[in-house]
């Protein structure tokens, strides 16, 4: 969620009991203003907090010229002194796997470690994989994003370059379309751009609907979209990464997500369905 009014809109995904303190909201205010001036970012969000055992982790995100590649992730532990993740690459997300069911530490100099059988020339051999703490946070903010991060239809716009913006003149979606799960796209580059018969794409857009829609998740079922404020406000939970939490004011151009849990994917889904 935007920095800018990330104060209002915690309010509006506090619903499922997670929030922040108010002397971590007071030093947001201040941190991240700065962040965006030291960074040179157009714009600066807040993506969250990862639960960890000895210290939790508070996740920001910076943005440039365009909205999709041009992002960089930080890391603090009192919401005033921000370090600089690593981007996520293939190898580092599989590296991650090694710890994909442990919790977080709270130490990014902490070192997972796993003992791997491989078959050499002489028979079955033990080997010894490792990742770093600060690795792995990397890669599971980077998983988070691929899998659950949500924008309504029309808030960003794809120029003719190429570059994903801001749409300017979004005013939010309808009453009756925030009751869809059709009307919600992944903010990532497109992975079923073809999914859709020819009838369907004539209706469609290739400026705003460049984006996959979350109905097309597998398993079907992995969100839960509620309204909640006497129905002022719709919110969608992800039901595969627990703790993402993202809000729409129907009618206005006011959205943002959330992520706030233990950093843990949820593997059992499709068994709990």
């Amino acid at each position: 969620m935007d920095c800018s009014s990330s104060c209002c809109s915690l309010d509006l995904v506090a619903g499922n009991g997670c929030t922040l303190s108010v002397e971590h909201r007071a030093a947001l205010q201040t941190s991240m203003v700065l962040l965006k001036k030291n960074y040179k970012f157009q714009r600066v969000l807040l993506w969250g907090k990862i639960f960890g055992l000895n210290r939790d982790y508070f996740i920001a995100q910076g943005r440039g010229e365009d909205e999709m590649l041009d992002k960089k992730n930080l890391y603090s532990f009192n919401c005033m002194d921000w370090f600089l993740l690593p981007s996520a690459t293939d190898s580092m997300v599989e590296d991650a796997s090694i710890a994909a069911k442990r919790r977080f530490i709270g130490d990014p100099s902490f070192v997972y470690e796993r003992l791997e059988m491989s078959e050499g020339q002489g028979g079955a051999a033990e080997g010894e994989a490792t990742v770093s703490e600060e690795r792995r946070l990397a890669a599971t903010v980077h998983q988070i994003d691929e899998d659950a991060s949500v924008v309504p239809r029309g808030a960003f716009v794809k120029s003719p370059r190429g570059l994903v913006h801001v749409n300017r003149s979004f005013a939010g979606l309808s009453h009756s379309e925030a009751k869809k799960l059709d009307s919600f796209r992944h903010f990532r580059k497109a992975k079923n751009p073809n999914k859709k018969s020819i009838e369907e794409m004539g209706d469609l857009s290739p400026a705003i609907d460049f984006l996959d829609t979350l109905s097309d998740d597998i398993p079907e079922g992995s969100w839960s979209l509620q309204r909640e404020c006497a129905g002022n406000v719709c919110v969608l939970r992800s039901l595969l990464w627990l703790g993402l939490t993202f809000y729409h004011l129907p009618m206005t151009p006011q959205h943002g997500y959330i992520y706030i849990g233990d950093g843990t994917k949820n593997l059992n889904l499709p068994f709990m369905l």
